[in-house]
């Protein structure tokens, strides 16, 4: 069976955000709604992971679950959710946009990621290799601010942020080219919703 991916023409602009969305909330929706309208995007895909490496799996809802309520909270028509890694059985970020670039090669993709995750960076299997297949776009976070620009990938990568006045030009730029996008925050955390519920 072929891997069914969202729709997509060549030349678009969409926004790739990853994570286990476990669960999905309002937060995820502020970041795209941010990258959506900073970078002229014409669609975000949600990607919903199978799992995080970085991440205790025993604690992770099922997939098709996941996806559902992301589904739900997205509420926009520009959002698209899919489950596709697990179908083409990528662990890893790099093996996924390696996938994505191969198939939709007249595609302008941006992995979108909030600043709470550019503070491990560094930690992801091949970063450099990631920030070399598509630009970049950090939405800022709250606790993030300050700290996720001196983590350790974001000083290994310093030379390629671009500044924020280019964020309409991010998506056409050839990588590696990363920028932090400040603005209002959302406080919203999985974490945080696993623990009160």
């Amino acid at each position: 069976m072929p891997v069914r991916l969202p729709p997509s023409a060549p030349g678009q602009r969409i926004g790739l955000y990853g994570g286990s969305f476990n669960p999905a909330h309002l937060g995820h929706r502020h970041v795209s709604l941010t990258a959506l309208r900073r970078l002229g995007l014409d669609r975000i895909w949600w990607l919903v992971t199978p799992g995080n490496p970085l991440k205790d799996r025993g604690l992770l809802a099922p997939l098709a679950a996941r996806a559902a309520l992301a589904r739900e909270v997205a509420a926009d028509p520009r959002i698209a959710v899919t489950a596709f890694e697990a179908e083409i059985g990528a662990r890893f970020t790099r093996e996924t946009l390696r996938y994505l670039r191969a198939r939709r090669p007249g595609v302008r993709f941006v992995w979108i990621m909030g600043a709470d995750s550019l503070a491990s960076f560094h930690r992801w299997r091949g970063f450099r290799e990631i920030a070399g297949l598509m630009p970049i776009a950090i939405v800022d976070r709250p606790g993030f601010t300050l700290p996720a620009p001196g983590a350790p990938a974001a000083r290994a990568l310093a030379r390629y942020r671009v500044p924020e006045r280019d964020a309409l030009q991010l998506a056409t730029m050839t990588p590696p080219a990363w920028i932090f996008l400040h603005g209002p925050r959302s406080p919203m955390s999985s974490t945080a919703l696993r623990t009160a519920g």
